[in-house]
């Protein structure tokens, strides 16, 4: 037996193990499609999206009309918040919103906890964060007039305790940060870095997107003040869908938004003459709620409360592991470098591989089906998301890296 089908063989035997297998058959797929690897960057969609968006035409949209805003619109920023709240974040209700993208409710978020942080000069962030959680701390920094303290954390490795330990202090507003790294996929102490910068008297913004949905959290418990995520990852909300922000009840009346839409004032039809902010996490919605963009992930919120966040985080360890085991097995000769930990309690649910040809590699794979991500300057980023991806698409799609680097393809 060739090496290659060895590892069919090794997939197969795991698939056929796999107590998660059946939900695959949730998912769309196209023969086009070989090997999926791309899904922490946008998930695949569900068999059910495509009922639930055709009903919501006909009667949700179509029958109630205008009704229909009385009737649940109005209350689904919360009502959905409290979904993802309970199958993802280990939050209690109350706490989460849907509204919004990604990059405009960090602004929110940022913008609430520096203002409420009187005489406190520094807002501490790292180097290594998505371009977006980078870009609006500068900006908010230049508008109040305050200092980025940036954390340069070696390539990989991920920001730690100790590197946060001597960069907060009684200057420090709000530190920043994302809890599993969006190349790397290294996951940060969230327990213990939250616990150093409460006791530097600081607020704490934790970046979920690479985490809601594959990695267990649990953001009430580790008394975590705020976080932003995105829903079309491993939330499967599609292109586009609005994000999700939680901030801990103890600050509620506390922090103010800055961003004072409509929507998110205390009594909305009122019409009224000066703003007056919505109870709780309400006040967070600005302007209308995208109501559309939130029907997609509905289902696969529903999924992941069937499957249970301990087992997706099992089957989540277990792909990026193999696809490990077989990148040694299979790329580590043509000198492709793993640029993800090993130690899976460290491991979100997406791996980096590191080889110079990667870019043109990638355009390629694409072509053939084969759908990873690309990550400047030679990153080949493996995203596997649980419940929609088989072992089989790790080994096919791997294996097809391999053919593309031997010396012996002409």
């Amino acid at each position: 037996m060739s090496v290659l089908d060895d590892v069919a063989s090794r997939a197969a035997e795991l698939d056929a193990a796999d107590p998660l297998a059946s939900y695959r058959d949730e998912f769309v797929t196209t023969d086009g499609v070989v090997a999926y690897l791309d899904g922490n960057s946008l998930g695949r969609p569900l068999h059910a999206t495509r009922e639930r968006l055709a009903g919501f035409v006909d009667d949700a949209w179509g029958d109630r009309l205008i009704r229909a805003w009385d009737e649940q619109w109005m209350h689904a920023p919360t009502e959905l918040g409290d979904t993802i709240a309970r199958a993802c974040l280990g939050a209690v209700p109350g706490q989460t919103v849907v509204a919004d993208s990604t990059t405009v409710l960090l602004y929110k978020l940022v913008r609430a906890a520096v203002d409420s942080q009187a005489g406190r000069t520094e807002i501490v962030a790292d180097t290594d964060n998505f371009p977006t959680d980078r870009f609006v701390v500068e900006g908010v920094a230049a508008e109040r007039g305050l200092e980025v303290r940036w954390i340069r954390p070696e390539a990989g490795t991920g920001v730690t305790p100790e590197q946060v330990r001597a960069a907060v202090s009684d200057r420090t507003a709000l530190v920043l940060l994302s809890h599993v790294d969006y190349r790397s996929g290294r996951i940060a102490d969230l327990p213990a870095i939250t616990g150093i910068v409460h006791a530097a008297g600081a607020l704490v913004l934790w970046d979920l997107c690479h985490s809601a949905g594959a990695v267990e959290l649990a953001v009430d418990d580790h008394e975590v003040d705020l976080a932003v995520g995105c829903t079309y990852k491993y939330l499967n909300g599609g292109p586009g869908a609005p994000a999700f922000a939680y901030l801990a009840r103890r600050h509620h009346g506390r922090l103010q938004q800055p961003v004072q839409g409509w929507m998110g004032a205390a009594d909305p039809f009122a019409m009224g003459d000066r703003y007056q902010p919505a109870a709780g996490v309400r006040q967070l919605v600005s302007g209308t709620p995208p109501i559309v963009g939130m029907l997609p992930m509905r289902d696969m919120l529903a999924l992941i409360e069937r499957a249970g966040m301990a087992e997706l985080r099992r089957k989540s360890t277990a792909l990026t592991g193999f696809a490990i085991e077989v990148a040694d097995e299979l790329l580590a000769p043509y000198d492709v470098r793993l640029a993800s930990p090993r130690d899976d309690r460290v491991r979100g649910s997406h791996i980096t591989l590191e080889h110079p040809e990667f870019r043109a590699v990638t355009a390629e794979l694409w072509r053939r089906g084969v759908i990873p991500d690309f990550r400047p300057p030679n990153g080949l980023r493996i995203g596997l998301s649980p419940l929609s991806t088989s072992f089989a698409e790790v080994a096919a799609g791997l294996s097809a890296v391999a053919e593309l680097l031997s010396p012996s393809r002409s």
